[in-house]
């Protein structure tokens, strides 16, 4: 019910790309990431929706066939099945919530 920052290991989700889990449902959880500036995720799709809120930092984001620069205080929403891509322009932190659950990796002992 309950999660503390001081007891949340980060993983690294992708290269250059540092997740946290901060919390799970039976339907839903909530990530936190960071990346700094340059890095690219290639276009993947999954089968969670997926929201997300930029805390600060920015990116440029393709959905579907639209690409958008987002910056600190957007969001971003990216349906079930939909191929998406980020390129980071700015070192970036943000809040990701998949619906259903979204595995990741689990944190190094």
């Amino acid at each position: 019910m309950f999660v503390f920052k001081d007891k949340i290991k980060a993983v690294e989700f992708a290269k250059g790309i540092r997740m946290k889990a901060l919390g799970a449902g039976e339907k839903m959880n909530v990530l936190h990431w960071n990346t700094v500036a340059g890095i690219e995720s290639p276009e993947h799709k999954h089968p969670e929706e997926q929201f997300g809120y930029i805390l600060k930092g920015g990116f440029e984001i393709t959905i579907g066939e639209e690409k958008v620069v987002l910056g600190a205080g957007d969001s971003y929403f990216i349906p079930a099945n939909v191929p998406h891509k980020f390129r980071i322009i700015k070192d970036t932190e943000a809040i990701d919530i998949f619906s259903p659950l979204r595995e990741i990796p689990k944190p190094a002992a």
